[in-house]
């Protein structure tokens, strides 16, 4: 069973997600709501995904997080948020991001997205 990580601050949303991914048939092997937490988490446990908001608490934010990671994983990361402006989205880009999800999340556009990195 593929393992994902949950990267949201917003506790709701965090359990609507979790509970989509769960129904898609993968594993949440965590959640966090902030950078530096989510970096650890990385580090260590096997994590086969990370879901991630851009905006998220802590001193950095989602892609600041990921191209801290790159510097020792290349675990795919599918970003969600809320934030579709140009400049967001180009930062974004530079971590080779597998997906990039506008909120509100549709079920059939996060599971494709997973399949995407699955498959």
């Amino acid at each position: 069973m593929k393992n994902i990580l949950i990267v949201e601050d917003e506790f709701i949303i965090a359990i609507l997600i979790e509970k989509q991914i769960n129904k898609l048939g993968y594993n949440v092997i965590a959640k966090a709501t902030n950078g530096q937490k989510t970096i650890d988490i990385v580090k260590e446990n096997n994590c086969d995904l990370v879901l991630m908001d851009i905006k998220i608490l802590g001193d950095l934010d989602g892609v600041q997080t990921m191209q801290q990671i790159r510097t020792f994983s290349n675990i795919p990361v599918i970003y969600i948020t809320g934030n579709s402006d140009p400049t967001t989205r180009e930062k974004a880009m530079e971590t080779n991001p597998a997906g990039y999800i506008i909120k509100p999340i549709e079920i059939d556009v996060l599971k494709k997205a997973i399949e995407g990195v699955f498959n």
